[in-house]
């Protein structure tokens, strides 16, 4: 599957469904209510494009719509990201970890949880 092209709203809306679905349209108003200030109608229309794109799937369920992801959190964040580092990195990891790096922004845990991938990686890939 390719990488959608998701707007910063229509993933607020994939968000709330990856953290309960599935849900009826009423239900994500309810989920994003407590930080957008949106109208229903608005998200009435982002549930709308989400299926036409397909990441999202429904079920009629007697006179309402049950929206469930088609995508996976983890997929799409593997994608976005290899999207990300290809067009800003040339597919170079090294660069944006080392940005991160340079500006403080890496915690200790962090940089455990690197060491601890890349230990990992060597020992698969010896």
């Amino acid at each position: 599957m390719s990488k959608p092209d998701i707007s910063n709203a229509e993933l607020d809306v994939l968000n709330a469904l990856w953290n309960k679905s599935p849900a009826t349209s009423s239900e994500v108003v309810e989920m994003l209510s407590t930080h957008k200030d949106w109208h229903e109608k608005t998200i009435k229309t982002l549930l709308g494009r989400l299926v036409k794109k397909g990441v999202l799937g429904y079920e009629k369920q007697q006179r309402q719509y049950l929206y469930y992801p088609l995508i996976a959190k983890q997929d799409y964040a593997a994608k976005e990201t290899e999207s990300f580092v290809g067009k800003l990195f040339k597919g170079k990891i090294t660069p944006l970890v080392t940005g991160f790096a340079s500006q403080n922004s890496l915690s200790k845990d962090d940089v455990d949880e690197l060491k601890a991938f890349i230990a990992k990686w060597e020992e698969n890939n010896d």
